[in-house]
């Protein structure tokens, strides 16, 4: 899920820890992101100095050789996202992903790889002098269950797989961008560290960034990015989730025989009644779902059980809170009301909730350093990148406050999640690549 929204406030704001060409990038003047966006179309529009400084980077030789290197050997990157695509990673099945993909980092020269206990693939990649550290990631998971069909069909530029967009393709600019930086020599500041995570999709609930945010490197990680799209953008909000699975429960019984004492399953639709009637705000946006019921054994019988999963979402912690409480006040109330249904039944009826899924909410503002960076890189490019909200890994470190977004790695993706899944890299897909690799240089201080 992604929204797009216009910037809020595009001046600069500068961490102390940024080393120079962060310093020339913090006089970035204010201007609403229609006006960069017409920046980007126009080549008549004056620079402000973030742009200028991104301009100036591109055109540094080590940069510019990784440009150069990024396009002609394009066909590369390709094969990266095919033959990762081609491993199967079912949700808590990334070990064959894994696997490989720490072999590869090892072949592009990257340091200290190594699989954490949760499954992450974590290396490393050191600066010629102090400086920031910088995690940039692709998430091994996909939605698809073992035994989904995962070979590539090639016909032209477009690549069609379940997971060849979301996110082979991110898996394949982390392993591109790695492999430039550290052919080119490129002189930066500080360490890079990348990173194939487990656990991006829904039932991962983010376990890998949390697993890794949660260790001993959390202290030391100062800027995230996230590889995880098509096309171009840059997702600097983050949508939290609270998701349950709620069981109404009772003893169940004869449809004729036993009428007459509470039902769960009209517990269940009176809980459902009341969130189809919950009031939700558009300022955050908040949203609220039942998405699966089930129960019952026969036409004939009252269940002994009813089950349905709640799905409910803001772009802020305060909001998602305050829908949440309203929730767990509906559930339990439909108890109460069914029971007063039947006043002479002693049959017992209750609700059990469990948790299904957690994902904080978070964002990095507008005015934050790696989004005008990442902004500011966009219209280097030529490219168009819209700021967006989402639920993404970048949401944990967002949700601790450290800078984070989330880019998408270029070309045009299709039927995310589907087995239809497609990526068409057309006669511009490298742009994606040296997209990140100019945010991620910039954000270095690569001079």
């Amino acid at each position: 899920m992604r929204s797009t929204r216009l910037a809020t406030n595009a001046g600069g704001v500068l961490p102390a820890l940024c080393v120079p060409l962060c310093v020339s990038l913090l006089s970035a003047a204010s201007s609403p992101l229609f006006a960069q966006a017409k920046a980007q179309t126009s080549p008549a529009a004056k620079a402000t100095p973030v742009e200028s400084a991104m301009d100036k980077l591109a055109a540094h030789p080590t940069v510019a050789a990784a440009f150069k290197s990024l396009k002609s050997d394009n066909a590369w990157t390709l094969d990266q996202q095919a033959s990762i695509c081609q491993i199967p990673a079912p949700p808590f099945k990334e070990q064959a992903r894994a696997a490989e993909y720490a072999k590869r980092f090892r072949e592009l020269g990257v340091q200290n790889v190594r699989i954490d206990k949760e499954g992450n693939v974590i290396g490393e990649i050191r600066g010629v002098r102090p400086g920031p550290t910088l995690l940039l990631a692709g998430h091994l998971d996909t939605v698809f269950p073992e035994g989904t069909d995962v070979r590539v069909k090639r016909k032209g530029t477009k690549l069609t797989a379940p997971g060849i967009g979301d996110d082979c393709r991110g898996l394949a600019v982390v392993l591109t961008v790695a492999r430039q930086v550290i052919t080119q020599k490129i002189p930066f500041s500080g360490k890079l560290i990348v990173v194939g995570n487990v656990g991006e999709e829904g039932p991962g609930n983010l376990r890998g960034t949390r697993a890794i945010f949660a260790g001993p490197m959390r202290d030391s990680i100062n800027m995230f990015i996230s590889v995880d799209g098509t096309g171009f953008g840059v997702t600097n909000g983050g949508v939290g989730s609270n998701r349950y699975r709620v069981h109404y429960k009772g003893p169940g019984g004869h449809s004729y025989g036993a009428f007459g004492m509470p039902n769960p399953m009209h517990a269940m639709g009176r809980a459902i009644a009341k969130i189809a009637d919950l009031e939700a705000t558009t300022t955050p946006k908040v949203t609220f779902n039942v998405g699966i019921v089930s129960g019952g054994t026969s036409v004939n019988s009252i269940p002994f059980e009813a089950i349905m999963e709640v799905d409910l979402r803001s772009e802020t912690a305060a909001a998602l809170a305050e829908i949440d409480a309203r929730l767990q006040k509906a559930l339990r109330q439909a108890v109460v009301e069914e029971k007063a249904r039947w006043p002479k039944s002693t049959a017992a009826l209750s609700v059990v909730i469990d948790t299904i899924g957690l994902r904080p909410a978070g964002s990095t503002p507008d005015s934050a350093f790696i989004v005008r960076a990442s902004l500011a890189a966009a219209r280097t490019m030529n490219v168009y990148a819209p700021l967006t909200i989402s639920s993404t890994d970048a949401n944990v470190p967002m949700n601790l406050k450290i800078p984070a977004v989330t880019l998408d790695g270029g070309g045009v993706g299709r039927g995310a999640h589907s087995l239809d899944e497609s990526y068409d890299d057309r006669d511009d897909g490298y742009k994606g690549p040296q997209w990140v690799l100019l945010v991620v240089m910039g954000l270095l201080g690569a001079k």
